[in-house]
């Protein structure tokens, strides 16, 4: 097929790129070498991404992008409680991840460091904490009492912190359909849950410490 004759979209691109990455086990030096090997325009790739490392990135933003659409099919959505709108928000999510697993291992194993690796999550950290906040902001508009209220910035860096622990123990979990992955997100949003209703944290630290010293699974 000529480069003419085949229609480049973003997810054309990004399908293409996990396999490249996948194939070749590296990522592409370049974005004409990319372009080359897929007989693709560099144009067309310009369209939609401004570099490899762009294209990294946004590749995490789909992933979330698709979790949001797929929740939103859910007609029964808007009426769960935070609470499972949590938990259907990160069932989804790594039901997208385990679509994409060899890729999603790949690029992590091989960032080269925990800032590179945090570094093309930057984009999926945003996107995770403003979905945690507007869960917190609903439901703090239903009370009326100022200390019953939940600090909307400590659950949304908290629900980020748990992001990341669930992907660490989703990388290690070898476990059939990745059951123990299941079982952790169900305990740790449900323990966590009830540590926000119960118990008042001062910072996101005594959160961070907490989650990592449980055993969920």
């Amino acid at each position: 097929m000529s480069a003419k004759a085949k229609k480049v979209t973003k997810d054309l691109i990004i399908t293409m790129f996990m396999d490249y990455v996948l194939e070749h086990e590296k990522l592409p030096k370049t974005v004409y070498k990319f372009c080359k090997v897929n007989n693709i325009e560099e144009s067309d790739f310009y369209l939609y991404y401004g570099s490899i490392d762009a294209l990294k990135k946004g590749i995490w933003d789909t992933f979330f992008e698709n979790t949001i659409n797929v929740i939103h099919k859910n007609a029964e959505y808007q009426e769960f409680t935070n609470r499972d709108k949590m938990l259907t928000f990160f069932y989804t999510f790594f039901e997208v991840l385990t679509l994409n697993r060899s890729y999603v291992l790949f690029v992590m194993d091989n960032a080269g460091s925990p800032l590179k690796n945090l570094e093309q999550l930057k984009g999926l950290r945003k996107s995770v904490k403003q979905f945690a906040k507007g869960l917190i902001n609903d439901g703090n508009a239903d009370k009326n009492l100022k200390i019953t209220k939940h600090n909307p910035q400590i659950f949304s860096e908290g629900a980020w912190l748990q992001t990341m622990f669930l992907m660490n123990f989703w990388k290690s979990d070898d476990s059939a359909s990745f059951e123990k992955t299941d079982v952790a997100i169900e305990k740790s949003v449900n323990t966590i849950f009830d540590l926000f209703d119960n118990t008042p944290l001062e910072n996101i630290l005594d959160f961070g410490k907490f989650l990592y010293k449980e055993k969920f699974a």
